[in-house]
């Protein structure tokens, strides 16, 4: 009977798992059974598994991510029925400066990572939740952090230095990069894909809620447009994307924000949501932009910054031959793709209309200058992968 490796990927309201087969070799990218739980902590909380609809979950209200977190331990335990767990892997976001590889935790890294938690607020305390309760419940149990940051470790430091006094950088405060499994996942399926053409200056643009561009040259990351945190860089769903820092004095200062107040506004009420006042989501903005000049003005804006930063990291790279969309705007809305690749025509670049509609694995005509691709991500993947990898040499 194979072991399987269990894949937690935990945000604030939800929750994705995977459970891949550990004993098929090569690992399969596709896993033996996945699912996720949406909603937590509000009124609708749902629960979908692989070969099954969405459904209503009633989650303890004093306690929902905790219920959440059981009902899928739950969950493994019947899928697994007498096979065994090798392991969890969990996608961490933030490993700072000291961890550029995935890690087995234990109490010490445990508590390195909690350091890192004002380092990625939004994200960095969920993903360390279940690596706490399963260090307390079942200790001898192999748990992988595996980060968002680590493929970034390749950028010169010119790309990681903020300009500010040089004792910043040795205090840790520099540009970390995100997103990390998903362009790892991308530098394997693109050269896959592509061949040597994806070993050249290749822009990987990862649209989902949260946003990012990265630059990569013979498949490693070179520059990215999230850098302290997950705030920089892109307009996105919610969150602001880089912004003048005077304007968040004045929020403070003039305006009285408090801290608490600054960090909501821009994490939660800023980007698409902001700008608009009716939705994070593009595909219901796009339903409603000919009628509302804010919804227009806000996927305008949401474009534009995309295009500035694809021009600024082929600049960095000295020019591009392939770019490449993921994650679920970039595999699935073809008409954000469109208005991005239509304002880059002055770069070479040229989509077919049919194959994008179709969000083919090629949406670039022959005669465009620059390979454009759809390519779908697989973190989860990535992060079993590096779980599996990690165990075989020790």
């Amino acid at each position: 009977m194979s072991d399987f490796i269990l894949v937690l990927n935990c945000g604030s309201s939800s929750i994705k798992f995977a459970l891949f087969d550990a004993g098929t070799t090569p690992l399969p990218r596709v896993a033996a059974w996945s699912g996720k739980i949406e909603g937590i902590g509000g009124a609708n909380a749902t629960f979908a598994e692989t070969g099954a609809a969405d459904a209503a979950i009633a989650l303890d209200e004093a306690q929902p991510y905790h219920a959440a977190l059981d009902h899928i331990r739950e969950r493994v335990r019947i899928r697994l029925g007498g096979a065994r767990l090798k392991a969890v892997a969990h996608r961490v976001v933030h490993g700072g400066a000291k961890y550029s590889a995935p890690v087995r935790v234990d109490a010490q890294v445990l508590a390195d990572l909690t350091g890192y938690i004002p380092l990625a607020p939004l994200h960095q305390p969920f993903a360390l939740e279940p690596i706490g309760a399963l260090l307390r419940s079942h200790p001898d149990l192999a748990q992988i952090a595996c980060f968002d940051t680590a493929f970034h470790h390749t950028m010169p430091d010119v790309e990681k230095l903020l300009p500010l006094p040089f004792d910043a950088w040795q205090r840790g405060l520099r540009r970390y990069g995100f997103h990390g499994l998903s362009y790892e996942y991308l530098s394997i399926a693109l050269a896959e894909r592509w061949e040597n053409a994806a070993r050249g200056r290749t822009i990987c643009a990862h649209l989902g809620s949260g946003a990012s561009l990265c630059a990569m040259d013979d498949l490693r990351s070179v520059a990215t447009t999230m850098g302290f945190s997950a705030l920089d860089g892109l307009m996105m769903g919610t969150r602001c994307g880089a912004l003048d820092p005077g304007a968040v004095l004045y929020l403070m200062e003039i305006e009285k924000l408090s801290l608490h107040d600054v960090g909501q506004l821009l994490y939660h009420r800023s980007g698409l949501l902001g700008v608009s006042g009716l939705s994070a989501d593009p595909r219901e903005l796009l339903q409603k932009e000919a009628g509302d000049e804010r919804v227009w003005l806000a996927l305008s804006l949401y474009v534009r910054r995309i295009v500035r930063e694809i021009g600024a990291l082929a600049a960095a790279l000295g020019g591009l031959d392939l770019l490449a969309f993921t994650a679920g705007i970039g595999e699935h809305n073809a008409v954000i793709r469109e208005r991005v690749c239509r304002a880059l025509h002055w770069l070479g670049v040229e989509i077919d209309d049919g194959a994008n509609a179709a969000h083919a694995a090629r949406i670039s005509t022959p005669a465009s200058r620059i390979r454009v691709a759809v390519e779908p991500t697989n973190e989860e993947w990535i992060a079993a992968r590096h779980a599996l990898a990690l165990l075989s040499a020790t």
